[in-house]
């Protein structure tokens, strides 16, 4: 039902899934020692944090925020805003931010100026997809990218178009007709 919006599958779940391991192999050897707190940029981010944090040999904390600066638009409204904080006390810790795809970097940008503030240890981004044509912060660069992307409108493993799609084990690319409509 859902593949028929679908131009073509650009990422398969095979190709995931080993972008998955290197990261988690790679987070593993860089973390060894230290405890950290991983944080999930809701919803998109969910599947590939649960994916991301089974690959990885470490102690970690967990904790989730929900940011927006979306909704249900096909591009951003550029104002960030945060829906639902953390639970965790970060002073002094090291954070992980997992996020599905960066895009332009406004979201992470603000988070991680938020969290400088808050006074964490350090602060790293894991993202799956990096889409770095699009990016409006230049000096924003992830330091775990598992697979960089075209800009083409993709959905599936954890990304969206209006909360629809998240559920294809594949990162596919919406054809054009499903949001012109």
């Amino acid at each position: 039902m859902l593949e028929k919006d679908i131009k073509e599958i650009l990422v398969t779940p095979e190709e995931i899934q080993t972008a998955i391991q290197a990261l988690g192999k790679q987070l593993t050897e860089d973390y060894a020692g230290k405890e950290v707190v991983v944080i999930g940029i809701l919803r998109g981010a969910a599947i590939f944090m649960a994916d991301i944090i089974r690959a990885m040999d470490l102690y970690v904390d967990i904790d989730f925020m929900d940011v927006s600066s979306y909704g249900d638009a096909f591009e951003s409204s550029g104002e960030v805003r945060i829906v639902k904080d953390l639970d965790t006390q970060i002073k002094g810790k090291h954070l992980l931010i997992v996020e599905d795809i960066i895009d332009t970097g406004r979201t992470l940008q603000y988070l991680t100026e938020l969290f400088e503030y808050r006074g964490a240890a350090s602060i790293k981004i894991c993202t799956l997809l990096d889409k770095p044509e699009r990016r409006i912060f230049k000096d924003l660069v992830p330091d775990y990218v598992g697979i960089q992307v075209p800009d083409k409108f993709l959905v599936g493993y954890g990304l969206d178009y209006k909360q629809k799609y998240r559920n294809l084990p594949y990162i596919g690319v919406l054809k054009e007709e499903v949001y012109n409509s």
